[in-house]
């Protein structure tokens, strides 16, 4: 039995016109993952060793230190955006108290400003994830009302006749389910990498605030 095998470009042709916004949704996903990829990969996400350096400085009571320390890393990494906005707030001033919620609250508001950046474009890949399965849906259901067109006109029908319109209507369901695979995929690996992120920032803050809340 020979075997029929087809380019990718005549697999999109026999797909139809839904194959059109299929491609869209195939390039926004592939564009969406590489750059925030490189985004996260950019933007260091580690808290470990510049939490335990500023723990340093707060031990000594060297809140200008930590800070000048901070400064120079909140181009890329983005704890140190964090807990600079958490020295800053926790610096003693002169005649106003230390506020445990005050600096709770920075750091709070720098952390939801920090993680929206890094979030950003994740609806968009929840979006393609839903929208590529229904248009390959779609797709296939224009295919499926074609094929049963051409067999009630067809004067005789045959197995092949039905099986080719069945054939070519499936198409697009296959690169709709591929694309959505691949945005949850996406998402998921990115979501997981906030999520762990937000943990060690909450964990980090908590520890230097009772620290500093100790010196009071």
């Amino acid at each position: 039995m020979e075997t029929v095998s087809f380019s990718l470009l005549e697999l999109f042709k026999l797909g139809g016109v839904f194959m059109w916004p299929l491609a869209a949704f195939s390039v926004a996903t592939l564009a969406i993952g590489v750059e925030r990829l490189f985004y996260l990969i950019y933007h260091d996400l580690r808290m470990g060793s510049i939490s335990l350096k500023v723990s340093d400085y707060i031990k000594n009571s060297d809140y200008q230190g930590a800070a000048d320390y901070l400064a120079p890393l909140t181009k890329r990494a983005m704890g140190a955006r964090i807990l600079l906005a958490l020295v800053k707030r926790a610096t003693p001033a002169q005649g106003k108290p230390f506020s445990e919620r005050n600096v709770e609250r920075a750091v709070e508001t720098e952390s939801m400003v920090c993680i929206d950046s890094l979030e950003s474009g994740f609806n968009f890949l929840v979006a393609l994830g839903s929208l590529s399965p229904l248009t390959g849906f779609l797709g296939t259901v224009s295919g499926m009302i074609g094929a049963f067109r051409s067999i009630a006109e067809a004067t005789e029908v045959n197995a092949q006749i039905v099986a080719n319109g069945i054939y070519e209507a499936l198409i697009t369901t296959v690169f709709g389910l591929i694309i959505a695979i691949a945005a949850m995929v996406f998402h998921s690996i990115f979501t997981h990498i906030v999520d762990k992120f937000a943990a060690e920032v909450e964990k980090s803050c908590s520890d230097l605030i009772a620290e500093i809340a100790g010196q009071q």
